[in-house]
């Protein structure tokens, strides 16, 4: 795709970096919309994440990830309470992933929040809905370019 501006033609994501395309799912929450799902790796296991471009940052779950993670890697952070998520009680925890990969792009030594996401899971259960194991965010989106495709269904990041 070319872009014109004032100083000339424009190619789409030159000097952007090593593309990384991401095929994403579709999902109709029955009458109240729709989401988009990627499949990303972290402890070694495949999992589904909701993209959401609304959050500030990628999150898991505090049950999955408690499952997968040694204990040291999950650290709660005293005296601070997470911002969102239609709260400001909530306990403050993240995990540091050693690998986060997306396709082949991989993110090493990844510090993500990690909530209590049983309602997200319990609505995706009544709903016959893959579980997620949380959502990729806009920190992720915005240091790797993200350009969603609705189209095509593809979200292509750049490293």
């Amino acid at each position: 795709m070319n872009i014109n501006n004032e100083s000339g033609p424009l190619s789409f994501g030159e000097g952007w970096g090593e593309a990384f395309s991401l095929p994403l799912e579709l999902i109709d929450l029955q009458g109240d919309g729709f989401h988009l799902l990627v499949d990303l790796l972290v402890f070694g296991q495949t999992f589904k994440a909701v993209l959401d471009t609304g959050a500030s940052k990628s999150a898991f779950d505090m049950e999955i990830v408690s499952g997968l993670a040694p204990e040291d890697q999950i650290i709660h952070v005293p005296d601070h309470h997470a911002i969102g998520l239609g709260t400001t009680t909530m306990e403050r925890y993240y995990v540091i992933c050693p690998e986060l990969k997306l396709g082949d792009l991989v993110i090493k030594d990844y510090e993500a929040p990690v909530f209590d996401l049983a309602a997200i899971k319990f609505a995706y259960e009544k709903l016959e809905l893959p579980p997620v194991i949380g959502v990729l965010g806009g920190d992720i989106l915005k240091d790797y370019n993200a350009v969603i495709d609705y189209k095509k269904l593809t979200l292509t990041l750049r490293a």
